[in-house]
């Protein structure tokens, strides 16, 4: 014990000032990175997409979204993210789609590059570090146990940027750069700050780490729990009511006592095999290996801890917004970059046969998967590309023959309905609509001060597969819809512009439409 705690304790010393940054083979990554895109595909405005894309469109052109934006920029207000990417294509002047998917794949990218600087600082053999780079590009779309997340989406979202960030922090603090640290922890505040929140615990805990082996002293790091101290003044104590209530609810992976066993399994799979690593001394390995993965232990089991407590008493239901088991997120992360790193030098070593035997088949599993996951839609959505998703199509239309102003109705579930493989209108059709019941409600779950206005626009359109004309026409007298996209054949008495094999657009007539915006 005393032999590995030097070795720690050296570790954590600042690097001698000769000491030169191991090179980064960047065309390497970036080959690697361009192979990610296409075994785990893209998917524009897809998913968690359908938030962070409108916002990301309306800083490109101001002039979209007149009605419902609240549903977005929620979320959008409170980080750079969407003005970093919104602006970026307003200024070059490029296509949006187009900005948004060089800004996805640079964001595998970032991760790659980060992902590389950790093993450089946990291995010393190229083979190792490859096989840490490799095993993560490989694993992108590999949910993080029952938290909804996976550790690199098809799509871009805030978490597309704040994860190589909270990666890059890291790596710099592991090799005693702390102000670059700082600097990158900082940047993910900016980007996504309840992910920032997770890698400043978690750099607070390897802090903690060196200075209880500088002691001689043993336990549980203690920081963790101080980042809950000022949970009190966040939220309202109460437990929710009403429509704020049932979207909170609608989240079922908020409450860890929803979860099944297969995701207990990807909590504490992953810990056994940390607790393993941080006791034995790998060949190739530095000493930062050992203390990342002796700090990740008590990390996962301190977020985990306080989600159950969370999950208990009616009181704290609240609380469970702040979704404690995403910092697993993070952990997954490091996680496999460890784990690939003593892939790379114990399995696969320098057989090329061996590379080829782990990753061609680890590939292709990831593309069956993600394929299985959008069976309707093409597995790299091209940008400017046809689709030949029926709704994504519809949605491509209605962006090019509709005016701006243009506010929609559709089924409030439609992002579950076969085929639509959970695009959301919103980030393809570039128009308004009424509030949907799969999207929308994750944004009331986190701000509950939209409850009322979600819930009655989706009361209003309850029974969407039942509804005539004068249903529309009801429905555009309550809200300012004037067009609604529909299953084909369209409802008499409407006119359609366009149809395709399952969808119909159809434009009400402007008598009957509400003159006043009611949010």
């Amino acid at each position: 014990m005393s032999s590995y705690k030097s070795k720690v304790l050296a570790a954590l010393e600042p690097a001698p000032a000769n000491s030169s940054a191991p090179h980064v083979p960047v065309l390497g990554l970036a080959l690697v990175a361009a192979l990610a895109v296409l075994v785990h595909g893209y998917h524009l405005g897809a998913d968690d997409a359908a938030i962070y894309v409108p916002a990301i469109k309306r800083v490109a052109d101001p002039g979209l979204y007149p009605f419902g934006a609240e549903f977005f920029m929620s979320h959008a207000r409170l980080s750079l993210f969407a003005d970093l990417v919104g602006y970026s294509a307003r200024l070059s002047h490029l296509p949006v789609d187009l900005v948004i998917f060089v800004w996805h794949v640079a964001s595998i990218l970032l991760l790659l590059l980060a992902s590389w600087r950790l093993a450089c600082a946990c291995f010393r053999n190229q083979r190792a570090r490859w096989g840490a780079v490799a095993l993560l590009a490989a694993l992108l779309s590999v949910p993080v146990a029952g938290t909804a997340l996976a550790i690199m989406d098809p799509y871009l979202t805030a978490r597309s940027l704040s994860t190589p960030a909270t990666i890059f922090a890291i790596a710099c603090y592991v090799s005693n750069r702390r102000k670059q640290a700082v600097a990158w922890l900082l940047a993910t505040a900016l980007i996504h700050p309840q992910m920032s929140v997770y890698g400043a615990v978690f750099l607070g805990c390897l802090a903690l780490v060196g200075r209880h082996l500088r002691r001689g002293a043993a336990g549980t790091p203690a920081f963790g729990p101080l980042a809950f101290a000022g949970l009190p003044f966040l939220f309202d104590f109460q437990p929710a009511r009403g429509a704020a209530r049932e979207a909170l609810f609608s989240r079922t992976y908020f409450f860890v006592s929803n979860w099944t066993w297969y995701e207990w399994t990807g909590i504490f799979a992953p810990l056994a095999l940390l607790w393993w690593f941080s006791s034995v001394t790998p060949k190739g390995a530095t000493p930062v290996f050992r203390s990342l993965a002796r700090t990740l232990v008590p990390f996962g089991l301190m977020f985990t801890a306080v989600a159950v407590v969370l999950a208990i008493p009616t009181r704290l239901e609240n609380y469970t917004r702040l979704q404690p088991m995403r910092s697993f997120h993070l952990l997954y992360v490091v996680f496999f970059v460890l784990l690939g790193g003593l892939i790379g030098e114990y399995a696969l070593q320098s057989k090329v046969w061996r590379w080829l035997g782990l990753f061609v088949p680890l590939a292709a599993s990831m593309w069956l998967l993600q394929q299985s996951s959008y069976p309707a839609s093409p597995h790299v959505e091209w940008p400017g590309w046809a689709s030949r998703n029926a709704w994504t199509s519809a949605f491509l239309w209605i962006r090019g023959h509709t005016p701006k102003g243009a506010v929609f109705a559709l089924d409030p579930n439609y992002m579950l309905l076969p085929g639509e493989d959970q695009h959301g209108f919103r980030a393809i059709a570039e128009r308004s609509v009424l509030a949907d019941s799969v999207k929308d409600s994750g944004a009331v779950s986190l701000f509950p001060q939209l409850a009322s206005h979600w819930k009655d626009q989706v009361q209003a359109q309850r029974g969407w597969e039942n509804f005539h004309l004068a249903d529309f026409e009801n429905l555009a007298g309550q809200y300012p819809v004037t067009w609604i996209l529909t299953r084909s054949p369209g409802p008499n008495g409407l006119t359609c512009p366009y149809q395709n094999h399952g969808l119909v657009v159809c434009r009400i007539k402007a008598g009957a439409t509400h003159l006043a915006i009611r949010r």
